[in-house]
């Protein structure tokens, strides 16, 4: 379990009751949604149809599962992103602007519409927030084969890398470009994007390395998380065949590759899936 301070940007919704909650908002891009159906086999496309007039939580109850220890790794992994990478963009000119992660249980509104379980992590660039559904990190264990407190982090790491994109505007122009092509071109750049993610939870990796925080066995845990959550392996699980043509986030080796780029380099710039992209 990693070690250091817990952020304060960390809303636990657990617990909650309510009725429903009309949502307003939006700006969520279709490619980042789809991480929901390729890790669970959901359609993501929901959070889009029905953003207003969900039945969702909306009153907090005072739980005391508010402050247990799931609670507070992931507080403390969200912790190690923002003190990472405040100093990469300081070090580069730049300021970082901390996202919030929503920690929730079934269902929730977001930006992007209604997040539920079915969804998996997912970040919404509506508002700037990630959310997580901690019964996923049981399907990571039982499911992706893919146990352990760093492979938990890996995921996190892997959403505030598509924070990043975001806020240095790399998802405004991959979007752009996505219209300008064809749907088999847009897949490819999706997982360019998911590639790149992979990459900076990498460069994370490596700075939490550097600090002395990893300990023996958390870069495999990594790996593994990366690697069971590439297309190639979902689909192989989920309708026994690989359509490498509908791939959106990559294959299991090119994820893990990604990955350890990251890590091995602990340089961002490092980072260039989109290279050769005109308009990226």
């Amino acid at each position: 379990m990693l070690r250091g301070r817990e952020s304060e940007n960390v809303e636990d919704r657990r617990g909650m009751s309510g009725k429903t909650v009309a949502l307003g908002g939006g700006g969520c891009f279709t490619f980042i949604l789809i991480i929901a159906a390729v890790l669970l086999g959901g359609d993501p496309s929901a959070l889009l149809q029905q953003a207003n007039q969900q039945d969702v939580p909306a009153v907090q109850n005072n739980s005391p599962q508010q402050n247990d220890e799931a609670i507070k790794n992931v507080k403390t992994i969200l912790a190690g992103t923002e003190d990472v990478w405040r100093e990469i963009f300081r070090k580069n000119g730049g300021n970082y602007r901390d996202p919030k992660l929503i920690v929730f249980e079934r269902q929730t509104p977001s930006a992007c519409g209604r997040a539920d379980s079915s969804t998996g992590p997912f970040y919404c660039p509506g508002d700037e927030q990630l959310y997580l559904d901690m019964a996923f990190f049981r399907e990571l264990k039982n499911e992706f084969k893919a146990p352990g407190d760093f492979a938990q982090a890996y995921v996190i790491a892997h959403e505030v890398g598509h924070h990043i994109q975001n806020i240095t505007g790399t998802m405004n122009k991959m979007t752009a470009l996505q219209q300008r092509v064809s749907e088999a071109d847009s897949n490819r750049l999706s997982v360019r994007l998911e590639l790149q993610a992979d990459c900076y939870a990498g460069v994370w990796g490596n700075a939490m390395n550097k600090k002395g925080q990893l300990e023996v066995g958390d870069l495999e845990e990594a790996i593994r998380a990366a690697a069971g959550v590439g297309d190639d392996m979902i689909q192989k699980r989920t309708q026994g065949y690989v359509v490498p043509e509908s791939f959106t986030h990559g294959s299991a080796k090119d994820r893990a590759t990604w990955f350890m780029k990251g890590y091995q380099t602990g340089d961002f710039r490092q980072c260039s899936t989109f290279a050769g992209i005109r308009g990226m």
